[in-house]
């Protein structure tokens, strides 16, 4: 049996046993199936509300399993490294807080709501649940395909500017911003974007490997010339990828604008 899955049962028992509890959700890898021995383990505890205020979190984790490491992400979660080097994440909200739920829905598909389901004495989990159920938010938009062509075209321009002035850290660091705006490109021109916000995730699998290998080109070292192949190598991956979504989507950056981008790095740029 995989760790992961001795954890999941003994926060199942816990939870199950803990009248602190009013109720319990999954989320992740386990819930989409995709669950394996490098999966992290994450959750919603809704507690009731009397008791929020006196609840040990560090405690109850403790009697999930030994940690070695627990602190608070900037987000307010709960993030845990078990002894075994599982990682999990654990939400402990107040039960009047569950109505959260149905705002997950923007973070993309959920193929198995049943699966999220935990442990309810309120009734009103599963409710909340439904409603998270069939296809997520549309990301193949004219919106989303002009805000990530803006986006990109000004991240690239600093990029390019930065590593002209020797600042190579930090045009990385903005390469590493670009990259996002391909990725999201990529998968509207693919018609697969239900991984939209984490657009890494299964990336392999999930786009054409004709762009993996173009993207692959993006990428650098902290070395300035392999940063200007990145950026050349992105303006050029770019420019198909725009000339591919204009038969769909009326668009705002033209390709003479993008031509003018590569014009100014092969002009300006001292090798």
């Amino acid at each position: 049996m995989l760790k992961q899955k001795e954890l999941m049962a003994r926060v199942k028992e816990l939870v199950q046993s803990d009248e602190r509890i009013s109720a319990c959700m999954m989320y992740g890898s386990f819930t989409k199936g995709e669950g394996d021995q490098y999966s992290d383990i994450e959750y919603y505890v809704f507690l009731k509300d009397d008791t929020i205020s006196t609840f040990d979190s560090a405690k109850w984790l403790n009697e999930v399993a030994s940690y070695t490491l627990l602190y608070q992400n900037e987000y307010g979660t709960e993030v845990v490294i078990f002894e075994n080097l599982i990682r999990g994440e654990f939400h402990f909200l107040s039960e009047n807080e569950m109505n959260i739920i149905p705002s997950f829905k923007e973070s993309g598909y959920i193929p198995d709501t049943k699966a999220m389901f935990i442990y309810d004495e309120t009734g009103q989990l599963e409710l909340y649940l439904s409603e998270l159920e069939g296809p997520g938010p549309n990301r193949l938009t004219e919106e989303n395909v002009n805000f990530l062509l803006n986006n990109f075209s000004n991240l690239w321009l600093m990029g390019i500017n930065v590593l002209k002035r020797g600042e190579n850290a930090r045009s990385l660091e903005l390469l590493s911003q670009l990259q996002k705006n391909i990725l999201q490109l990529i998968r509207i021109a693919e018609e697969n974007a239900d991984n939209w916000f984490n657009m890494t995730k299964n990336l392999e699998k999930e786009i054409s490997p004709e762009n993996y290998e173009k993207f692959k080109k993006t990428t650098a070292r902290l070395n300035e010339l392999e940063l200007y192949e990145a950026y050349k190598n992105s303006l050029l991956l770019v420019m198909e990828l725009r000339n591919l979504v204009e038969k769909q989507y009326q668009l705002t950056i033209s390709d003479d604008f993008l031509g003018k981008l590569f014009n100014y790095m092969n002009c300006h740029f001292k090798r």
